[in-house]
């Protein structure tokens, strides 16, 4: 795969990422430009949560190479970091169910302007750094497509009382608070009806075309989005437990209840390098 990176793009070049008990995925190559969308499509527990985490810097891949906003991993895991976002990610981007949607809202802008933002911006004065914040929340809120007003209660609706695919876009409000130039996606079609599932699939190409590079995570990726699947890709055929738990009775009944990769990604950072 030749020619030149784009600045926001993605690419990958025989990524792997070997867990605890074997690889998680294995020989993933693929090129996109900026402003794609990116579907890494493949059954629960064939690693793609891992290669989810490892495109945005929050892994170290074993073996290959990957260029991300013209960033090389693994050798600039902090650079591609800083550009990028998590949103609905198990064990990594999980929304407090006791917490209310404002409260979400408020403090992730806060810690965007405290631990994100410029020094100039931390250093504006308190009513223009007020007003920032709003508008940035409300910039989030319109390209995550969550209408405050159409909740129960509003604003002050707790996060447990919100229905799934309210939940998912409010996890992505939050990470486009950040306003990233890569934001990647886990356990996008997960649970949700067939009217749901192609409401979200549209917000992310909206989102993808204002821009943003996405990556969602998926068990069958719709059309017209750049296709990366991690079935087969890993040499063992047991890579499924290998990676999605620490045993395999906790991996079956995760699998089963989830759909998800989240514990594998937990085992696989912890022995495979965390960022």
């Amino acid at each position: 795969m030749g020619g030149t990176v784009a600045a926001d793009g993605v690419t990958a070049r025989d990524l792997g990422l070997r867990g605890p008990r074997g690889w998680a995925f294995r020989a993933v190559s693929f090129e996109a430009g900026p402003g794609s969308l990116i579907t890494i499509e493949g059954p629960s527990g064939s690693g793609r949560t891992c290669l989810l985490l490892a495109l945005t810097g929050r892994m170290k891949p074993t073996e290959g190479t990957a260029t991300v906003a013209g960033a090389e991993l693994p050798r600039r895991m902090a650079a591609v970091r800083r550009v990028g976002a998590l949103a609905h990610v198990p064990g990594v981007t999980d929304l407090d169910p006791a917490l209310t949607v404002a409260e979400h809202l408020s403090e992730r802008a806060l810690l965007q302007r405290r631990f994100g933002d410029s020094l100039r911006a931390l250093l504006r004065p308190r009513q223009e750094g007020r007003a920032a914040r709003r508008e940035r929340i409300e910039s989030a809120l319109t390209a995550a497509g969550l209408d405050l007003e159409s909740l129960p209660k509003g604003a002050r609706t707790a996060v447990r009382d919100l229905e799934r695919a309210e939940a998912l876009r409010l996890s992505l409000a939050l990470a486009l608070i950040a306003r990233p130039r890569v934001l990647g996606v886990d356990d996008t079609d997960l649970k949700l009806s067939d009217v749901e599932r192609v409401a979200i699939w549209e917000l992310l190409r909206s989102i993808a075309a204002s821009g943003t590079t996405v990556l969602a995570v998926c068990s069958e990726a719709p059309d017209g989005t750049v296709r990366v699947s991690t079935a087969g890709t890993a040499e063992e055929a047991d890579t499924g437990a290998d990676t999605e738990s620490e045993s395999e009775s906790e991996s079956e009944s995760e699998s089963d209840e989830n759909g998800t990769d989240g514990k594998g990604a937990a085992d696989a950072i912890a022995q495979a390098g965390r960022a």
